[in-house]
């Protein structure tokens, strides 16, 4: 990526008018509100079927396999291919599987292990969806304008992550069951358009010759090994994964605990998804005004204080309140520390440094969901929150001794 000069920094033009950026970014919005609107369905539809919320968090393990299993010779593929046309294949074939529920559904054929089959073959696209997209977007945005870019997607996930769980929600209760679902496929329809308009070119840049994948996937995960803190926060976000895959049940089931019909379990995360715009609203100046440990820190001993609260949280707005707060100190996380990595890959390693990064950043996520479910089966939800509270202050003590976050340097970039 080509740094702009001092000079051409006020010239650069505002993300909202940079055609290239503004459709990755508009079908990444709207598949995510397709992904919202069927993902707490998930769970909801598997507790109607089953009674079991250890059944329940299956398909959310199923769904993060793929990211153990796929990350590295993906990452290596992607540096390989076309990013673009991954991603349109991507969006193709993720709207058919989803598609496939309600068909299930309207045959009278749907079955538990039909879900949990769509989780995985989902799961398994979403890897090289993720990793193409995220590869793309130093190709159309410059460095300077990473972290607003970082934050600008973070905002639209979160806006996304408003409406998709009551829209989800509602549909499932006054429209079918399966409108979630056909609402998710057709959200795969925009996506895959807005990819076939790009003009810009995905293509790998004059590639080296590679003696073999298994080199290029050491490449990759060498250079990531080697840069401190990126591999450190790949452990903290491996941390903080594993508690926020686990929430998502832990709320509806304390939801229902405290007597909330589905629509007012959609609120709960809708009000997750306030506190995420407003996160990503704050995540590009908290990262030009804190220092990357400043902000990473922070992020991370805030989010584990509010866990607890889940056990003194009163109906579903004093949970909703609690999830606000948690969703407003993700996206500033992400926004740091994910701008701050980008800028320091080179572009031929993007696709298997950041896989190499998910890898390790998804891998107790499989753990973190089933082990949630089978907590709350057995030992109900006080002392499935009072054990992933403790994790979430024993990474955040370990995030704030560590000196790599702590003395992160500032990028050229963000002096």
């Amino acid at each position: 990526m080509t740094e702009p000069s001092a000079q051409s920094i006020d010239r650069l033009l505002p993300l909202w008018r940079q055609r290239e950026y503004m459709l990755l970014w508009s079908g990444q919005v709207v598949t995510t509100l397709g992904a919202q609107t069927s993902g707490i369905i998930y769970p909801l539809l598997i507790l109607a079927l089953t009674g079991s919320p250890a059944q329940a968090s299956w398909a959310t393990a199923l769904r993060m396999l793929p990211y153990l299993l796929l990350s590295l010779p993906v990452g290596a593929l992607i540096d390989r291919w076309d990013r673009r046309r991954v991603m349109l294949v991507c969006h193709v074939a993720r709207g058919l599987a989803v598609a496939s529920v309600p068909l299930a559904m309207a045959l009278g054929h749907l079955v538990v292990g039909h879900i949990y089959a769509v989780a995985v073959l989902e799961g398994a696209l979403h890897v090289f969806f993720n990793i193409a997209e995220t590869a793309s977007l130093p190709r159309v945005v410059p460095m300077m304008q990473l972290p607003q870019a970082t934050a600008q997607n973070q905002a639209g996930f979160a806006a996304a992550g408003v409406l998709g769980p009551a829209l989800g929600t509602w549909l499932y209760q006054a429209v079918g069951r399966g409108f979630p679902f056909l609402f998710d496929a057709l959200s795969h329809v925009v996506g895959a358009l807005a990819i076939w308009r790009l003009r810009s070119s995905f293509a790998p840049r004059a590639p080296k010759v590679r003696s073999s994948l298994r080199a290029d996937m050491a490449e990759g995960l060498g250079w990531l090994w080697h840069q401190r803190v990126v591999r450190d926060m790949a452990l903290v976000t491996c941390g903080t994964n594993f508690v926020q895959t686990a929430i998502p049940l832990l709320l509806i089931v304390r939801g229902k605990e405290l007597g909330a019909d589905p629509a007012q379990i959609g609120l709960v995360f809708s009000l997750g998804g306030v506190g995420a715009i407003i996160g990503a609203a704050i995540g590009g100046a908290v990262a030009r005004r804190l220092s990357f440990g400043q902000a990473i820190i922070g992020s991370v001993a805030v989010q584990a204080a509010c866990v607890p609260l889940f056990l003194v949280a009163g109906g579903p707005w004093g949970l909703g309140l609690v999830y606000g707060m948690i969703m407003l100190l993700a996206p500033v996380y992400n926004v740091v520390q994910f701008s701050y990595r980008i800028a320091l890959i080179p572009d031929g390693l993007q696709g298997r440094v950041n896989s190499s990064f998910r890898l390790i950043a998804f891998l107790l996520t499989p753990v973190g969901a089933t082990l949630c479910g089978s907590l709350l089966e057995h030992f109900g939800s006080s002392a499935t929150v009072a054990v992933f509270a403790a994790f979430y202050v024993a990474l955040a003590l370990a995030a704030g001794l560590n000196p790599a976050v702590r003395h992160a340097a500032k990028l050229p970039a963000q002096a």
